[in-house]
């Protein structure tokens, strides 16, 4: 399993999942279409965003790769236009990493 994370994971996300064993590609500055594209999402399991501004890559992985599950793990809202396009939210205040990293895996 692979999972890319964009934004600046401070809840320690990428780390929860690396300590399950799950191979996490970090996304470094702002997710486009090139660093998606590098970053292995034509490939990927799973797309993690922890900033809401990167939320325009969204329709961009899923033509990459249709069967990528997207992920908001944030405390801000995901934009009005990507709410009906990613899979999952979570507020990092209600759950804590090492929980989500957890169902990910077994999802």
């Amino acid at each position: 399993m692979t999972v890319l994370i964009t934004g600046p994971d401070t809840d320690g996300l990428g780390d929860a999942l690396s300590d399950l064993g799950i191979d996490v590609v970090r996304v470094d500055g702002v997710a486009t279409r090139d660093t998606i594209a590098d970053a292995g999402v034509d490939t990927a399991d799973t797309l993690v965003l922890t900033d809401m501004d990167d939320a325009s890559v969204i329709p961009v992985a899923r033509e990459a790769n249709p069967d990528i599950r997207v992920v908001a793990y944030s405390r801000d809202s995901l934009p009005e236009y990507a709410r009906g396009q990613a899979d999952l939210a979570v507020d990092p205040d209600l759950l804590a990493a090492d929980v989500v990293a957890e169902e990910l895996v077994g999802a």
